[in-house]
């Protein structure tokens, strides 16, 4: 299995010789490689098993680093920047041309971020370049939120895991561009969309479901091995009554059994997405035959966690 520890020369040293690490930010881990090297970012592609057609995502560590790699940063973007950055908030820019196409997987623009986590910064402080960072686990599944999850599934395929402690967001980035004045949603994320329309005219695009421009986007997604069925957790009780179950329900407890993870005694929805994806591996790694859910409220971060769980539930 990788190494776990908090050793951010050690981590860069890899880095620099196009290893891959895993890294904490506040959204979840990311498998993380030199963004500007092909060989590295295509060892990321393979270790996670990742489609080529789905783009990935850079990590800086401020807004000049940000603006070495675009060809233009709109006035609005660059107000969103200053305002959310670090944060879970990822802008798709216009990238300039020594950008490789596979960070990219072809499209003009480049998904890239300034995550709020003291270690990573450390490290983007520490190298001379920005980090591809997808989240850290195979491709489809449900998304690492403690080095151990990370540990669990690519522990095998990359020599170390900078540990952070457990991503206090729990979900990932909000996906935006701006285009002609408007700020496009390409993924529901971390950052309320409330918060963004204080900024302008939001609107919140469906994505392409075979080619996606930004990453994250696939019909499923953020899936268990488990099969997951999502709606009113009373009627579907009684349907698969006869099924061996486990419930993942947002406020309400079910049952008094182990298989039934609330994800916010509080009915918060910031801490139901704190808690979504550790939920979901826990149920998954259960003796049962299927999870049944219900969605949040669709307030706040509620709407990326129905998003969430729509995309794990899709078969």
């Amino acid at each position: 299995m990788a190494e776990i520890g908090t050793e951010i020369s050690k981590a860069s040293r890899l880095l620099e010789n196009n290893e891959l690490v895993a890294i904490p930010t506040e959204t979840v881990y990311g498998l993380a490689g030199n963004a500007l090297e092909p060989i590295a970012i295509a060892r990321i592609y393979t270790t996670k098993n990742r489609p080529s057609f789905d783009p990935l995502i850079t990590h800086v560590n401020n807004i000049t680093n940000a603006s070495a790699l675009v060809n233009t940063f709109p006035a609005l973007a660059h107000k969103l920047a200053e305002q959310f950055w670090p944060g879970p908030l990822t802008l798709l820019l216009p990238k300039r041309g020594h950008i490789p196409n596979i960070l990219t997987s072809g499209f003009d623009k480049m998904a890239i971020r300034v995550p709020n986590h003291p270690i990573t910064l450390d490290l983007l402080k520490q190298i001379s370049f920005p980090l591809a960072a997808p989240s850290a686990n195979p491709f489809g599944y449900i998304s690492p939120t403690t080095a151990a999850h990370v540990n669990q599934h690519l522990g095998t395929k990359i020599p170390y895991i900078l540990d952070g402690g457990p991503a206090h967001i729990g979900l990932e980035s909000t996906i935006v561009s701006i285009e002609e004045e408007v700020i496009c949603v390409h993924r529901l994320g971390g950052l309320d969309l409330e918060i963004l329309r204080t900024f302008g005219e939001v609107k919140v695009l469906s994505s392409t479901k075979s080619n996606p421009e930004a990453p994250g986007n696939l019909d499923s997604h953020y899936a268990p091995k488990k099969k997951i069925i999502i709606g009113n957790l009373d009627e579907l009780l009684l349907k698969y009554s006869d099924s061996k179950t486990g419930i993942l329900s947002f406020s309400k407890i079910y049952s008094n059994s182990n298989k039934n993870i609330v994800l916010s005694e509080n009915n918060d929805v910031n801490e139901a997405a704190e808690n979504l994806f550790s939920a979901l591996r826990t149920l998954d790694a259960e003796d049962i035959d299927l999870i049944l859910g219900e969605y949040a409220p669709q307030k706040g971060i509620g709407k990326a966690i129905n998003d969430r769980l729509k995309r794990a539930s899709f078969f």
